[in-house]
Formats: structure tokens, C-alpha cells, sequence
């Protein structure tokens, strides 16, 4: 495991570097400053989509039905306008430098075939990948450009999938599974080679609720990697679903760690699901047994009864602030709810703490 060479050294090594000096900062949600734009259906579509073929097929081949794209509202499918509002997305990925962020995600939470399925435009996952590692490596290098000094990264998101592994989505029969590990490995991979191909430092498997999701995803990440000869970072980052403290597929934050220990990562952490305060006992966990850097990117707080977010910037930061001073954290940002406020607010507030040191443990006995 983890013998190939790098596919970027010298980025490698800079990032490297950097998480040894500081506390490093990622960037904050993605949906919650797109709804900002008000973005209608024809937005989502753009000219290319606007008659809902795409070359994919022509208006005489079917009458438009449930299972064809064309027929399907697109309001809403944020990971599509990479390709149809690309301006949207490199100013929200500009915002995120701009207010301090070393890291930034890829629009590509949803850009595998099982959830664009959903879209039925699962031709599209290759491409939604590729260019969305393009356009964050457009703002990074661009950002980069003005100050040399302080390098950027673009890590490349591999979403949860819409499916799980583990668990039957029908009460009436517990043995039933929506997804194999092989289809989701498939997906994964698929998913990973656009990333790649598009300029991504890192992959980061997030926001996982299902751990065997994330095996697939890890597994067909490392065939990505032994097809080319070599590797970049993996982060990998969970999510617990409520106060059981434990993932949806019943996993705690400790063995969770445990679970995916074997794939080296980077860094392991926690995002989504909680804010700050909720999540904190949880991150405290993974930074006792964790042999590798440690993250977190949570929520801004619960959702409200309107389905937003209440945390503020302020607030958020302190939290965070306490969670750097407690010796827990190597990297932070945010999720569900928090914007460039929220980033510049944290990156403050955690500048003058010292990253957490990665312990060396011994082998158990």
C-alpha cells in the first residue's frame, strides 16, 4: 500500500510541508452560496441543455418519458453547472481563496453515475468531474499567481452516492440492497480518473455515512492509482448522523478510524450532519487514536425549521478556535450553511495555534 510514487511531488511536498507549520483551511459549502444566485431551471440547463439532448440522442428517438434527462427538471443539480454556469462556480471557488482558504472542494459532491441517476444524465459523470477539478485548479493557480508564497489545493470530492451498501432501504426486507460494491466501485472509479485528469492535489472521500460506501470508493481509488503508476493524497472524511454518535451505518468515530485505517490517509475527519459543538467530542475521539493528520468541516450549526443555517461567522470560529487550542485539529473548515464569512472568520481565529502533532503509536501487543 501507498509504495507507487507521487503524481505531483512537488505539490505533495508543499502541502506536506504546510500541514507540519499550521492549522490549514478549507473552504465552506458550495450549495448554500449557489442558492444565493437564485438560479432558475434554464440556468441549470445553459444553452447545451436548453432542448435537453446534448447529443445523447436526438428528438426522434423516444417520446420524452421519466427515464430520459430531457424530461427531468435540472433545478437544482449544482454539480451540472460546472458545465453550464462555470462563471458561478470559479467566483464561489475565488470567494473561498480570497477569504483564506488553502484548500478548496470540487463541485463534485454528486457527479458520479448512481446520483446522477437521479438526473438521468449519468453520462455526464466523467466529464462533471474533470471539469470541476479544472475549474478549482483555474482558481487556485490564479490566486497562486499573485502570491507565490503561499500555495493552494484543489481536492477533488468524491461524494456519498445517493445509495447505501450496508443498509436495506426497504423496512419489509432487510436482506435487500439498492447498490453492490461493485457498482459502486465501478462509479467511484470512474469518478476518480476526471478528478485526476482534471488537476486535482488530493481525493477526498466525504461526507460518509455508510463505511462499506467508503471501501468501495478507497478500493477503487488505489486501482485508479496502480493503472497509472502512481498516487495522490486520499483524505477521507465521515459524517455522524445524530446525538448516537455514531454513522449511519452504526459505526463510532473510532471505529470508523479503524475501519479505513489501512488505506493511509492523508488525514481522517468529520463533516456535515452537526455544527461545531456537537461534532466536538467526536473530532476529540479521532485525535486520540488517529496516526495521521485530523479534520473537520462542520455544518453552521443545526438546520432551522426554514431549512437554513443560524450559526454565525463569529460563533462558528470561536468554537473552532477552541477545538485548534485543545490540540484536536490539523485542518477545519465548513459545511452545510457557512460561506467565505464563515472561512475567513475560522482562518482567523485558529492563525495563531499550533497545528495538532500526529502521535506515534505503538502496536498493540
Amino acid at each position: 500500500m501507498n509504495t507507487l510514487p507521487w503524481l505531483h511531488p512537488d505539490r505533495v511536498e508543499a502541502l506536506q510541508r504546510e500541514l507540519r507549520e499550521r492549522i490549514l483551511i478549507i473552504d465552506g459549502a458550495m450549495g448554500t452560496m449557489i442558492q444565493q444566485y437564485e438560479l432558475q431551471e434554464s440556468d441549470y440547463r445553459g444553452t447545451r441543455f436548453a432542448d435537453g439532448y446534448d447529443g445523447h440522442h436526438t428528438a426522434g428517438d423516444h417520446a420524452h418519458g421519466e427515464g430520459c434527462g430531457c424530461a427531468r427538471d435540472q433545478r437544482g443539480n449544482n454539480d451540472l453547472l460546472s458545465l453550464t454556469r462555470p462563471e458561478i462556480i470559479r467566483e464561489i471557488h475565488a470567494q473561498y481563496l480570497e477569504a483564506g482558504a488553502d484548500l478548496i472542494e470540487t463541485n463534485t459532491f454528486n457527479s458520479t453515475t448512481i446520483s446522477l441517476e437521479d438526473y438521468k444524465l449519468q453520462h455526464l459523470a466523467r466529464e462533471l468531474n474533470e471539469t470541476g477539478a479544472r475549474l478549482a485548479r483555474e482558481a487556485c493557480d490564479a490566486i497562486e499567481a499573485k502570491d507565490p508564497s503561499r500555495p493552494r489545493f484543489v481536492i477533488g470530492v468524491l461524494g456519498p452516492t445517493s445509495r447505501t451498501a450496508s443498509l436495506s432501504p426497504d423496512v419489509n426486507r432487510p436482506g435487500f440492497r439498492a447498490i453492490s460494491f461493485d457498482e459502486l466501485r465501478v462509479a467511484y472509479r470512474e469518478a476518480a480518473e476526471g478528478l485526476i485528469d482534471g488537476g486535482a492535489d488530493v481525493l477526498m472521500v466525504e461526507t460518509i455515512f455508510d463505511t462499506l460506501n467508503a471501501k468501495a470508493a478507497l478500493f477503487a481509488i488505489e486501482e485508479v492509482f496502480e493503472a497509472r503508476g502512481a498516487r495522490l493524497p486520499v483524505m477521507i472524511s465521515g459524517t455522524i448522523t445524530d446525538a448516537s454518535g455514531r454513522t449511519l451505518s452504526g459505526q463510532t468515530a473510532e471505529a470508523f478510524w479503524y475501519s479505513l485505517r489501512h488505506a493511509q490517509p492523508l488525514s481522517i475527519g468529520l463533516n456535515c450532519a452537526l455544527g461545531a459543538k456537537d461534532l466536538r467530542a467526536h473530532v476529540d475521539v479521532l485525535a486520540q487514536v488517529a496516526d495521521t493528520y485530523v479534520s473537520a468541516h462542520p455544518n453552521a450549526g443545526l438546520p432551522n425549521a426554514f431549512g437554513g443555517y443560524d450559526e454565525t461567522p463569529e460563533d462558528m470560529a470561536s468554537m473552532l478556535r477552541e477545538f485548534a487550542r485543545a490540540g484536536l485539529l490539523n485542518l477545519v473548515g465548513g459545511c452545510c450553511g457557512t460561506t467565505p464569512a464563515h472561512i475567513a472568520a475560522i482562518a482567523e481565529a485558529v492563525a495563531d495555534v499550533a497545528p495538532r502533532e500526529v502521535p506515534r503509536l505503538e502496536a498493540a501487543a
